[in-house]
C-alpha cells in the first residue's frame, strides 16, 4: 500500500516541477533548467520550485510577446543588412502571385472549381515550384504583412500634379481645387417630398434581377441565388409599398443596381445611338433613383441593426453613389460596410449559417477592393481596418451566386482576380510610394523592386482562365484599334485596363528618375542610362494602351467612372511630362496626339448617357484633360524637333 501511494504523489511533485512550456503543452518536462525539451526546441525555460498559479491565457500572452519581440528583432537585423550584405533588402517573396504575400494556408482559391480551369492548375503548378530565396529574411516578414496601402502615399494624381516638371505650365494648376474640398461642398443628395415606389411588370422584374446578375452580382458577387428568390418573392408580393423592413431596403437596393447595370449596358460597343435608346436608358436611370430614394428614408433600419443583411444593404447603397458619382457618400458607406463586417467577423455566431458567414466575407473582400481604390487618389481617408486583417480573412468559397455553374464559376474566378490584382497594386503603392519608406527615390533600390513587382504581375496575368485571359504587346502602340486581340469577354477587358494601370505604376519611378536628369551624372555609363530608357518607355507606353484602349466597360460606367477619370487624368499628365525631354519624347507614340480628344469624348458621353447631377472633382478631370491635350501638340512636335 505504500509503494501505491508514492508513485501518484511522484507523479504530481513532477507536474508541479514542470516549467511553463512544458505544462502548457501537456508534456513531460524533466526538471532540468533549461529542460530537455525548451533546450530542442530553442525556447525561453521557465522553470519554477513551485506550480504555477497563472492560467493558460497568461501563458499564450507571453508566448504571443515572445512571437512580437523575435518578429522586432528580426526588423531590427533586416535594416543593417545593406550595410552587412550586397544583395538588395528590398527583394520581394516569390510566392503564388495570385494572392502575394499571403500566409500559404490562405494563398490558393477555396471555391469550388473545375479541376480543368486554366486559373486553378496554373496557380497549383506556380504554387508548387514557388521557392523562398535562402538566406532571406525580408522575404519571411514580408510574407506576413498585409497589402495595405500607405496612409499619404505620393502616388495620387493630385501628387503628380504637384511635381515640378509642370511648374512650366501654370495654367494646369491654376484654378484647380482639391478633389476633397470640391465633393465636400456639393448639395446633399435631396429625397423626394412625394415618395413613389415604380410599378413593374413580372417580366420587367425578371430583366432587371438578370441584368443584376450580370453586373454588379458577377463584380462583386455577393448575393446568392437563395437571397435573389427572397428578393423575387418581396418583390411579387408588393412589399415594396407596405414594409418598413431590411427585406424591402434590400429588394429596392437590388432593383435601382439592377436597372443602373441597364443603364449602362452596351456602352462598350456604343456607336451612335438612337433617340428612343437614350430614352430608355433615362426612364431606367429614373426608376433607379426612385427606388434608392425609398430606400434613403428608411437608413435608420439599415444602420441600427448589426447583421449580415444590414451590411449587404450598406454595401449596394454605397455602389449607388459610386454610381451617381459621389465618391465621399461611397467611401462612407464603404467604411461603414466594412466595420460591421470586421465586427461579425470577430465573434462566432450562436448557430452555424455558412451562407451568412460567406456573404460576409465577400463583402468584406469588396470593400477591401473599392476602399483601396479610393485611397490610392484620396490618400489621407481614413481607413476602416480591413487591409489590416486581409491576410487573415479566408479567400471566397463555396456560394451560390448564379443559376448557371459556368457564370457562377467565371464570376468567383473573376472576383479573385481582382482581389489579388487590388493587393499587388497596395504593395506596389506601399513599396515604392510610401511618404516615408518607399523606394521610388532611391535608385540604388527601386530596380530591384520593381523586377519582382513586374514578375509577380506577369505571373498573375499567365494564370487567368481563358474566358479572362488577353493579350498585351507593350512594344507596338497602334491607334485607337491597337494590335492587341479584343478579350472574349469585357471582364478580360476590364483586367487588361487594371493590368496596364499597375505596369504603369510599377515602372513610374524609371520616368521619374530620368525626368530628373540623374542619368546625366552617369552618362558614361552607357547600360544604366538604357535601363532608364528602357523602363521610362515601358511607363509610357502603358499609360498610352491604357487611354486608347478605355471603352464604356459596364463595370467602369457603374462602380468606377470617378476613379477611372483621375487615372487617366494622370496617366496624361506622365505623356505630357516625357513630351518635354527629348530622349522621353522618342518613345512615345504619335498616338499621343488623339489620346487627350478620344479620353473628353469617352467620358463625355457617359456623363451625357448616364444622367444626373454631374461630379465636380470628374469635371475638374475633364478640363485638366482637355489642357494637357492642348499642350501636348505643341509640346510633342517641339521634342521631335
Amino acid at each position: 500500500m505504500e509503494n501505491d501511494t508514492s508513485e501518484p504523489a511522484r507523479k504530481r511533485l513532477r507536474a508541479s516541477h514542470a516549467c511553463d512550456t512544458c505544462r502548457a503543452k501537456k508534456i513531460r518536462c524533466n526538471g532540468s533548467n533549461p529542460c530537455a525539451s525548451c533546450d530542442a526546441n530553442r525556447q525561453e525555460c521557465t522553470y519554477g520550485s513551485e506550480a504555477t498559479t497563472r492560467g493558460k491565457s497568461d501563458v499564450i500572452l507571453e508566448g504571443v510577446l515572445r512571437v512580437e519581440a523575435a518578429l522586432n528583432e528580426m526588423k531590427e537585423t533586416i535594416a543593417m543588412l545593406p550595410k552587412q550584405s550586397q544583395k538588395s533588402p528590398t527583394e520581394l517573396p516569390r510566392g503564388p502571385v495570385l494572392s502575394p504575400g499571403w500566409p500559404r494556408e490562405n494563398r490558393a482559391p477555396s471555391f469550388s472549381a473545375s479541376p480543368h480551369s486554366d486559373f486553378t492548375s496554373s496557380e497549383r503548378t506556380f504554387h508548387n515550384n514557388a521557392q523562398l530565396p535562402k538566406d532571406s529574411n525580408q522575404d519571411l516578414v514580408n510574407s506576413l504583412d498585409n497589402a495595405v496601402l500607405a496612409s499619404m502615399h505620393t502616388s495620387a494624381t493630385e501628387a503628380v500634379l504637384q511635381w515640378p516638371h509642370f511648374n512650366i505650365f501654370p495654367e494646369l494648376r491654376d484654378g484647380y481645387t482639391s478633389i476633397f474640398h470640391l465633393e465636400q461642398s456639393r448639395p446633399s443628395l435631396k429625397t423626394r417630398s412625394n415618395a413613389w415606389f415604380p410599378m413593374l411588370s413580372t417580366n420587367e422584374i425578371e430583366e432587371v434581377l438578370e441584368s443584376f446578375c450580370n453586373t454588379v452580382n458577377f463584380w462583386y458577387p455577393v448575393t446568392s441565388t437563395q437571397e435573389l428568390a427572397n428578393i423575387r418573392k418581396t418583390l411579387l408580393n408588393g412589399a415594396a409599398n407596405e414594409n418598413e423592413d431590411l427585406d424591402f431596403c434590400l429588394a429596392a437596393l437590388t432593383m435601382a443596381l439592377g436597372l443602373a447595370g441597364q443603364v449602362t449596358a452596351g456602352l462598350a460597343e456604343r456607336h451612335d445611338e438612337s433617340e428612343e435608346a437614350r430614352e430608355r436608358r433615362a426612364s431606367r436611370k429614373a426608376l433607379a433613383d426612385a427606388y434608392f430614394d425609398g430606400v434613403l428614408r428608411r437608413l435608420h433600419m439599415v444602420h441600427a441593426q448589426v447583421s449580415s443583411q444590414a451590411t449587404h444593404c450598406l454595401f449596394f447603397i454605397a455602389l449607388y453613389f459610386a454610381f451617381l458619382r459621389r465618391p465621399l457618400q461611397a467611401w462612407e458607406y464603404i467604411n461603414a460596410s466594412a466595420t460591421k463586417c470586421l465586427l461579425l467577423l470577430s465573434y462566432r455566431p450562436e448557430e452555424e449559417n455558412h451562407a451568412d458567414e460567406e456573404r460576409i466575407r465577400r463583402i468584406f473582400w469588396s470593400c477591401y477592393i473599392l476602399e483601396s481604390d479610393y485611397l490610392a487618389e484620396l490618400p489621407a481617408l481614413p481607413q476602416s481596418g480591413v487591409s489590416q486583417v486581409e491576410s487573415s480573412t479566408p479567400l471566397p468559397g463555396e456560394f451560390d451566386t448564379h443559376y448557371s455553374p459556368e457564370q457562377k464559376e467565371l464570376s468567383s474566378l473573376y472576383f479573385l482576380a481582382c482581389i489579388s490584382m487590388r493587393r499587388l497594386l497596395n504593395r506596389v503603392h506601399h513599396l515604392l510610394y510610401a511618404r516615408s519608406t518607399g523606394t521610388a527615390l532611391n535608385p540604388a533600390k527601386f530596380p530591384a523592386v520593381v523586377r519582382e513587382l513586374d514578375h509577380q504581375l506577369d505571373e498573375w496575368r499567365e494564370v487567368l482562365p481563358r474566358a479572362l485571359a488577353f493579350d498585351v504587346d507593350l512594344n507596338a502602340v497602334n491607334g485607337l484599334q491597337g494590335t492587341m486581340s479584343t478579350p472574349q469577354t469585357e471582364a478580360g477587358s476590364f483586367l487588361r485596363q487594371r493590368y496596364l494601370t499597375c505596369r504603369s505604376v510599377i515602372y513610374r519611378p524609371y520616368l521619374m528618375w530620368t525626368l530628373s536628369g540623374v542619368q546625366t551624372v552617369n552618362a558614361t555609363n552607357a547600360p544604366l542610362q538604357q535601363e532608364a530608357l528602357n523602363g521610362s518607355k515601358i511607363c509610357l507606353d502603358s499609360c498610352l494602351l491604357h487611354i486608347l484602349n478605355l471603352r464604356g466597360f459596364g463595370q467602369t460606367c457603374l462602380v468606377d467612372t470617378w476613379i477611372c477619370s483621375l487615372s487617366m487624368a494622370g496617366a496624361m499628365l506622365m505623356l505630357l511630362a516625357a513630351c518635354r525631354v527629348r530622349s522621353l519624347c522618342e518613345l512615345v507614340g504619335t498616338e499621343v496626339l488623339i489620346a487627350g480628344e478620344h479620353l473628353q469624348t469617352t467620358l463625355s458621353s457617359w456623363r451625357s448617357l448616364m444622367g444626373g447631377v454631374p461630379s465636380p472633382s470628374v469635371e475638374q478631370s475633364l478640363r485638366l484633360m482637355a489642357d494637357i491635350h492642348r499642350l501636348i501638340q505643341t509640346t510633342y512636335k517641339h521634342g521631335q524637333i
